[in-house]
């Protein structure tokens, strides 16, 4: 079972590296957009549509992405206390309660939605008209690969919940706290006072003010 929890992890992952390259094509595309209406004085009227369609395909695709890695937003002011089977419990209840229905829907209603786009082959409102359906299949495929994560997270908790621990999931990047950067750089708290009294010798304890 684990490896194949694996394995959606890596789906998902891969999904998201993917399509993060469109920060890129985005800070690209609007410095140039920038430069051209101000400096050139030659806006582009499909300029604004493309950079909706980029950020909205960057946002639906970061879903399963960030579940993978356990990143989406929660209260942890009391969360963070619990057991893990206190909390793979709390979060098998919301992801049935919540997630599936919201999910299953988004994913349905998405398919629906780019299936009558497609059939009239539905483009932008603008002087330069860009296709638009191919973009709106996003919100289906997007919704579909969080539902997969989502089913993968629900079978995390019930192994929690059978084990008393979470079990292992595929790893990217993640965030470095202050402790684990210090202790990276072998840098300690006397340095980094030491280095203040250089830096802003007024700041120091007991400085003459």
């Amino acid at each position: 079972m684990q490896p194949l929890l694996l394995l959606v992890d890596r789906a998902s992952t891969w999904l998201g590296q993917v399509f993060a390259w469109l920060i890129v094509v985005l800070t690209l595309l609007i410095t140039w957009e920038v430069f051209s209406r101000y400096a050139l004085n030659e806006p582009h009227d499909w300029a604004l549509d493309v950079q909706i369609m980029c950020y909205g395909t960057l946002f639906m695709t970061a879903g399963a992405y960030t579940l993978s890695k356990n990143g989406h937003v929660r209260g942890d002011v009391l969360y963070g206390f619990f057991r893990p089977r206190t909390q793979a419990t709390l979060d098998l209840l919301l992801y049935l309660v919540f997630f599936l229905p919201g999910i299953v829907a988004l994913t349905w209603a998405g398919w629906t939605f780019a299936s009558e786009s497609a059939a009239i082959r539905e483009s932008t409102f603008s002087a330069t008209p860009l296709p638009v359906y191919p973009f709106k299949f996003i919100i289906p495929i997007a919704g579909f690969m969080l539902l997969l994560q989502g089913l993968v997270e629900i079978v995390r908790c019930v192994q929690c919940i059978r084990n008393g621990e979470w079990p292992s999931r595929e790893q990217d990047v993640e965030e470095v706290d202050v402790d684990k950067l210090k202790a990276m750089v072998h840098v300690k708290d006397e340095d980094i006072a030491a280095l203040d009294r250089y830096v802003a010798p007024g700041s120091a304890p007991g400085s003459a003010k």
